[in-house]
């Protein structure tokens, strides 16, 4: 268990350990109308007021017009406030008509989609790149190793810092190590499912952050027992005993919840002040009740 409340991302930047995923910024489903951006403004500004350095955000994070990297720009940048962190990813190909990411961008066109993250935000440099092989299939059985000899070159040349993965598997965690150093790994992983247990202690033995995609579940907060239990004995929401029991799992864990609400933002971010003990991970860790 850790209380530990930053974390030095890359070795060299050091981010609060409850950051914000911009994923919910322009739609709130994978399907659902775009957002206003006014409101997705407002929720920028306000996360960076209450202490947020860390975003997470992708090119392909868009919807009708509505693209989070222009309003991260439009919200803080001119100029970015000193010590903000953005980490974007790459390598998902998402047509004009696809409601998700539905292709891979080849090794040869990932420097054109590091450029478009660059000029969408308007950064010389991007902090972090996670490369993200594969859909939404388990992950694993491909290798990365030339696509991220492309993203190794860009970084050589300055305009990536640091480079990370999405969705991968130990193999492909090995390959890429063996190319150039990885600050960060994202994969899938809540408190309650902790399917990547294995990958969350090779994380913790080299000093990679773990960065976990879809830490409230996913597609809704899961109805579950042992959630609801702490909740009431901590007087916090559901949602806020998910973020605090993964803070508190291991010191190299980084959380990126969602949304493209005030109200959430506010839950969301209260819950670095929630302390879980030994007890609480043991019971949420347990076998899943509903």
């Amino acid at each position: 268990m850790t209380n530990e409340t930053h974390f030095m991302l890359g070795g060299d930047l050091r981010v609060r350990r409850m950051g914000f995923g911009a994923m919910r910024l322009a739609a709130g489903s994978v399907d659902g109308p775009p957002r206003d951006p006014g409101t997705g403004r407002e929720v920028l500004r306000r996360a960076a007021e209450l202490g947020v350095d860390h975003i997470d955000t992708a090119a392909f994070y868009s919807r009708g017009g509505v693209a989070a990297n222009v309003l991260i720009r439009e919200a803080l940048g001119d100029p970015y406030p000193e010590g903000l962190v953005i980490a974007t990813k790459v390598g998902p190909y998402k047509g004009p008509d696809d409601p998700f990411p539905t292709g891979q961008l080849p090794a040869d066109r990932l420097r054109a989609e590091v450029e478009r993250n660059l000029t969408e935000l308007g950064l010389d440099r991007l902090d972090l790149v996670n490369l993200r092989p594969g859909g939404l299939e388990p992950p694993g059985g491909e290798s990365i190793g030339e696509r991220f000899e492309a993203l190794a070159a860009l970084r050589e040349e300055g305009l990536v810092r640091h480079l990370g993965l999405s969705h991968v598997d130990a193999a492909q965690l090995a390959e890429a190590r063996a190319i150039a150093p990885v600050a960060g790994v994202q994969n899938r992983f809540d408190i309650t499912m902790p399917q990547d247990a294995a990958m969350l202690a090779e994380c913790e033995a080299a000093g990679i952050a773990c960065v976990p995609y879809f830490p409230l579940g996913g597609f809704g907060i899961p109805d579950d027992a042992r959630v609801a239990r702490v909740a009431r004995r901590y007087g916090a929401t559901p949602a806020q005993v998910l973020l605090a029991g993964l803070l508190a799992l291991s010191p190299v864990m980084l959380a990126i919840p969602g949304t493209g609400s005030l109200d959430h933002l506010e839950e969301n971010m209260a819950a670095a002040g929630l302390k879980l003990g030994t007890e609480d991970l043991a019971e949420l860790s347990g076998g899943a009740e509903h």
